[in-house]
């Protein structure tokens, strides 16, 4: 294991009525006013929103609401969000909904608190923001794990860039299955693939042998998988949900990362293709990862075969990446870029352009050039 320091700073609330107790536990000392921040709109027409704001006037909160979070929230979302906690001076807020909504907050949070452009500092001058206002998660559709950390993923539009941000993690996360219910087919699967990949990204990091990441990566995996067929079987399984999100939790906390470099080009590559496009995050990495495995399976057969073996009980690493192809069929997510809905059509002219601006990391089982990205996204086509 490489050196490393781990904190966790997110309070976990998990369970049926987590938001309540929550909120009343972490706000009933913070300030008068607070955020209450969402998407489109699905928690009003559910309920979720009522039960929420019943929470806050319980504890005579007065409620400022930033509303209208699209998929892949964009870098002027952000600095609208800031505009108006400054503007009526916030002092806590409250994101409701998925890896969007809680990404977008992480970095209005900070943004709100220094008058400096995030971005301007992050990729120009290199400098992270010091601090941030207090910022909760009621998690309604998990998958990507973004009440579990600091990083946030926001789009550029004026950059055509898609990347990582860092800010602060939540103070505290709810995690009820209840809220999940509501939650349309399509995206529960792709949300469960997203943590799935998070996993898989970490396990084929490099890492020492013997190491307890690895162990806990494949045990999440695993247990993501047969979730994921009890779903098939039951979409309102509601303890397969539960276990669901506690996966995603536990990909994204920080746990199986320490000590050991990950392998998030995959992730890399979507979030280009998604500057360019408005794919869903989830249903991308479905089309994205098995191309880009059999692309680099021979790097690392070793562990494609442990995982293939541990993961999908397959005894090749080959017959493991089939499994894996036949359980995103199985849950119909997408298996080509052609399937995913993109108002922008994908072309290899698009892909091009996608391959030339994707962030290449060092990565294992070995870095990737623009060339292979681009072979890769076009085996996608």
């Amino acid at each position: 294991m490489r050196e490393f320091v781990y904190s966790y700073p997110t309070k976990v609330y998990f369970g049926k009525g987590a938001a309540q107790k929550a909120i009343e536990a972490e706000l009933a000392a913070a300030g008068n006013t607070v955020m209450l921040a969402y998407g489109g709109g699905s928690i009003k027409r559910n309920g979720i929103y009522e039960e929420i704001m019943g929470y806050l006037r319980a504890l005579g909160k007065t409620v400022v609401e930033f509303s209208g979070i699209m998929p892949n929230p964009t870098y002027a979302k952000v600095q609208q969000g800031a505009a108006l906690a400054r503007r009526e001076g916030v002092s806590f807020i409250l994101a409701v909904g998925g890896g969007s909504v809680i990404d977008c907050c992480k970095i209005v949070a900070a943004q709100a608190r220094t008058e400096q452009d995030l971005w301007e500092m992050e990729f120009a001058t290199r400098r992270l923001p010091a601090g941030a206002l207090p910022l909760g998660a009621v998690v309604t559709a998990s998958g990507t794990g973004a009440e579990m950390n600091g990083g946030a993923v926001i789009t550029n539009e004026a950059l055509n860039v898609k990347t990582g941000m860092l800010a602060f993690a939540p103070r505290f996360a709810a995690l009820d299955p209840e809220y999940t219910l509501f939650v349309p087919r399509m995206q529960v699967f792709s949300g469960a693939f997203d943590t799935l990949s998070h996993a898989m990204e970490t396990y084929f990091g490099a890492s020492d042998a013997d190491n307890v990441s690895d162990d806990v990566a494949l045990a999440v995996m695993r247990n993501t998988v047969v979730n994921m067929r009890r779903l098939l079987a039951d979409i309102n399984d509601i303890q397969a949900r539960g276990n669901l999100m506690w996966d995603s939790a536990m990909a994204e906390n920080g746990i199986l990362k320490v000590g050991r470099q990950t392998d998030f080009q995959a992730h890399q590559i979507e979030h280009q293709l998604g500057a360019y496009t408005d794919c869903n995050h989830g249903q991308g990495l479905a089309v994205i990862q098995p191309a880009y495995y059999r692309h680099i399976l021979k790097d690392a057969e070793e562990k494609f075969t442990r995982f293939a073996r541990e993961v999908f009980a397959m005894p090749t690493a080959a017959e493991g990446l089939e499994a894996l192809s036949a359980l995103i069929r199985a849950c119909g997510l997408p298996t080509r870029l052609g399937e995913l809905r993109s108002r922008v059509e994908i072309t290899p002219e698009l892909l091009r352009r996608v391959a030339d601006g994707c962030n290449i990391i060092q990565c294992n089982p070995r870095p990737l050039d623009r060339e292979e990205i681009y072979q890769i996204l076009c085996q996608c086509l």
